[in-house]
Parts: structure tokens; sequence; C-alpha cells
């Protein structure tokens, strides 16, 4: 991940960043699903979320690189937090999705410093307007939701 001799500040920025690219994968992954399951209302929308997950993870992996690390690949495929046949479940993924990425951005801002850390302060609020989009309401600290003893929404 990085040489022996890294600052801790270093090391642990680049495991934030790597916690980050690898949920971006599985968002990328997740919304392959929610896309097949979306109706034409709300396509336009989907098609904007995938965009955007797939320029954030394709942005951390060149953070990755700067950072002396090797990126993490995608896995072949992901486990679903539930079962997916039909819209619905479909919105709900997306929601969940979202949360979980606020929360690996919220890790992020703890460990980055400058520029990197405005970078995941926008994505981590990015996560939580498109959640809010999908939910049909917001949580107070999103990115936080798994912190406080109680399961996200």
């Amino acid at each position: 991940m990085s040489t022996p001799d890294a600052p801790e500040a270093v090391v642990a920025t680049l495991e934030a960043v790597q916690a980050a690219l690898a949920a971006e994968h599985a968002a990328v992954y997740g919304y392959g699903v929610v896309g097949g399951r979306i109706g034409d209302d709300r396509e336009d929308e989907i098609q904007a979320a995938y965009a955007a997950h797939r320029a954030q993870r394709d942005a951390l992996v060149r953070t990755v690189r700067d950072l002396g690390g090797a990126p993490a690949a995608a896995a072949p495929a992901y486990a679903l937090p539930f079962p997916v046949p039909d819209a619905a479940a479909a919105l709900r993924l997306a929601a969940v999705l979202e949360d979980r990425v606020a929360g690996v951005y919220s890790d992020l801002v703890r460990a980055a410093e400058g520029p990197l850390r405005r970078e995941a302060a926008g994505s981590l609020r990015e996560a939580a307007v498109r959640a809010v989009r999908w939910r049909g309401s917001g949580v107070a600290f999103p990115g936080l939701a798994e912190r406080s003893g109680r399961p996200a929404r």
C-alpha cells in the first residue's frame, strides 16, 4: 500500500482514500443493478449518479497513485444488502449506496488535509444530496449514521 517509511498521516490518508475507492467501486456496481430496475421517469437521475460515481472512482485511482499506493481493484461482483426485484427496492438500494459512500467520505474528511479534504467534503455532500433524492428525507449528519448506534434508513 505504501512505503514502510511513509509518515503515519500519509498512511492514514492513503487507507481512507482506498476505502473511498472501494466504496465507489461498489456504488458503480450497485447503480448497474439500480439502473436495471428503474423506470424511465428516473432514468436520467440514475445515469447522472452512475456517471458521478464513475468519475469519483477514476479520480480516487489517480489520488491513490499520487499518494504512492496501488489502487484497489474492483471486485467482479458485490453482495447486495437486500433483494432488488423492483423499482421501489432499487430506490432503497440507491439510498443505501449513497449512505455508504457518505460514510467513507466522512472518514476521508477526517484523515485528509487541504484540497483532498475539500474534495472529500464535496463528495460527502453530493452523496448526501443524492441519498435524500432517493429516500425522500435526509439525516442530521450524513456519513455518520453508522456511528450513531442506529441503522441507516
